[in-house]
């Protein structure tokens, strides 16, 4: 059991980002002693241990019950996106092996003449994104509009919509939309 407390401890601590000194000091239990506890030598008394997961802050139940095997991968590197586009349109989707992604993140990149097709789509939900390279024109419901560098658009998604890049240029978004896609 003091091993299993000492593990959790270490690895809450950690995933904190707090050092031995640093919680020592926010709770007056001494580095040595918090060394010891981690490392399974020593079983924290209930109390002692209720003092240390107080400079964390964290409630004994919290401690207990905090899931530290989530598999999850947090970090992607540019290789590692998901490519879901089709023909000359590149969608790289964020957190595409995520199982309960709830959002669909995405690089969009257009190259010169590309659309998302000649039909304008629909579906239940929203659309956010932001225009970092290049210039789109942006069909929604009944309005269109040639978004450039730096502008934005957020609409609900049950407007039928589509997006070109007419220009001579490629064109990149970073876009949110929810729900999310499964590809």
């Amino acid at each position: 059991m003091s091993n299993d407390v000492g593990v959790r401890l270490k690895a809450v601590r950690t995933l904190r980002n707090i050092s031995q000194r640093e919680l020592a000091k926010r709770t007056g239990v001494t580095h040595s002693s918090l060394s010891l506890i981690e490392q399974g030598k020593v079983s924290p008394s209930v109390s002692s241990l209720k003092k240390i997961l107080d400079g964390i802050p964290m409630t004994v139940g919290e401690f207990f019950t905090l899931d530290l095997q989530n598999t999850d991968q947090i970090f992607y590197a540019a290789d590692e996106l998901k490519d879901v586009g089709s023909n000359d349109l590149s969608l790289k989707l964020v957190g595409y092996n995520r199982k309960n992604r709830a959002m669909s993140f995405i690089i969009e990149t257009y190259p010169p003449g590309a659309d998302t097709g000649h039909d304008m789509m629909a579906y239940r939900g929203e659309e956010a994104g932001v225009v970092i390279e290049g210039e789109v024109e942006v069909i929604v419901g009944g309005q269109v509009r040639v978004l450039q560098e730096g502008d934005s658009y957020y609409f609900s998604t049950t407007q039928p919509h589509r997006f070109r890049n007419n220009g001579d240029r490629p064109c990149r978004i970073v876009s949110c939309s929810t729900p999310a896609k499964h590809f």
